[in-house]
């Protein structure tokens, strides 16, 4: 029987999960998580203002494409992601946890396509929820 790499699952390949609670109501995370401004953290630049509404398609500056699959507002997103050099995409769930006063924005990826991407996930999710906290402490 063979070990798994940390972060490999029996069955979805790769998965990442970052999280950062900030001193935020849920209502304002989740603003700024669907706001233009947000997105541009998170998502990176899109020629469009994206609908997140299921079924929305993007496609980023860097060459990132997906589809909006799930709109919980105030709760979660989850979408597709896939870079161009990669076979398939992969999930994206971003999750806003309230806790009083307090929120979690969380970023969750699976079915990476390996440990390679993983790594480069987790740096880019770790950067986004420092670049979501300048903008929270800055207002």
């Amino acid at each position: 029987m063979s070990e798994r790499i940390i972060g490999q699952t029996a069955s979805s390949g790769f998965q990442v999960g970052v999280r950062r609670t900030f001193v935020l109501p849920v209502q304002e995370a989740w603003a700024l998580i669907a706001s233009p401004e947000g997105m541009e953290i998170w998502l990176g630049g899109i020629d469009q203002e994206l609908d997140l509404h299921p079924g929305s398609k993007y496609r980023t500056d860097e060459g990132i494409t997906g589809e909006v699959r799930v709109v919980n507002e105030l709760v979660n997103l989850r979408l597709t992601w896939k870079k161009e050099a990669w076979s398939h995409p992969s999930i994206l769930q971003i999750r806003t946890i309230s806790k009083g006063e307090n929120t979690t924005i969380s970023f969750h990826q699976e079915k990476l396509p390996g440990m390679e991407a993983r790594e480069e996930m987790k740096h880019r999710w770790e950067d986004v929820l420092v670049r979501l906290g300048a903008v929270i402490h800055g207002r």
